[in-house]
């Protein structure tokens, strides 16, 4: 039963947040072979002045053992 939990910055639709919870609920049911009816997501928003530290610090650079992908970026 995975849960996925998607970050980002404020400022996206609601229309977009339904666009990413499908795709990802997509792409995680086919990858681990399971329905769509077992996989849930939740999207948290941060603005962008609070990213480093709620968020790239403690969830990214904080925990490399739970990293799978690295971001291409570090902020500024």
């Amino acid at each position: 039963m995975p849960h996925v939990i998607v970050k980002l910055t404020t400022g996206r639709s609601e229309q977009l947040k339904q666009e990413i919870t499908a795709a990802v609920t997509a792409a995680i049911a086919s990858s681990a072979h399971l329905s769509e009816d077992l996989v849930s997501v939740s999207i948290e928003e941060f603005e962008q002045g609070d990213w480093a530290d709620k968020v790239f610090k403690p969830e990214i650079t904080d925990r490399p053992e739970t990293l799978y992908k690295k971001p291409g970026y570090t902020p500024g």
